[in-house]
């Protein structure tokens, strides 16, 4: 006897006002994901902090103490104008959901000392209501760049 398959196709019905939020989120949020990434090139200390919320946290990279970024931006970027004339980061590509975006990203840079590096990583950009930055989660190898600075 021939087994019948039964196929039952429900079409699921987004409201067009919530498909317009979510994507008002989604450009909300690959836009200060780019912002960030633009200032960290300009190596624009105010430019960079703007995007973070007051309380925001960063691990970065993951495995090293959090820092409060409203506290240490100046350090973070005074760190980068220290050792490179330019820097150009490259993002792979921006996967948002919910409130959150991963961001596969390669940064090239030429050091004061003209040395060129390269390195990549993932960042995690967690939102706030407000639009801003809340935490950032960097996973990368910083001794890599040093080991390419040193050589």
């Amino acid at each position: 006897m021939p087994v019948k398959t039964l196929v039952i196709r429900d079409k699921i019905r987004v409201s067009p006002r919530i498909k317009e939020t979510n994507t008002m989120i989604k450009e909300t949020i690959e836009s200060v994901v780019s912002s960030y990434f633009a200032n960290i090139a300009a190596m624009n200390a105010e430019g960079w902090v703007e995007n973070f919320a007051e309380d925001a946290v960063s691990h970065d990279p993951v495995g090293e103490p959090p820092t409060k970024v409203h506290e240490g931006f100046r350090a973070f970027i005074g760190q980068l104008q220290a050792v490179f004339e330019k820097l150009e980061p490259t993002t792979e590509h921006i996967f948002v959901a919910g409130n959150e975006a991963a961001v596969m990203w390669t940064m090239q840079g030429i050091s004061k000392s003209n040395k060129s590096v390269t390195f990549e990583g993932i960042t995690i950009f967690e939102m706030n209501e407000a639009g801003k930055i809340q935490s950032t989660r960097a996973y990368w190898n910083p001794a890599a760049m040093v080991a390419q600075l040193r050589s």
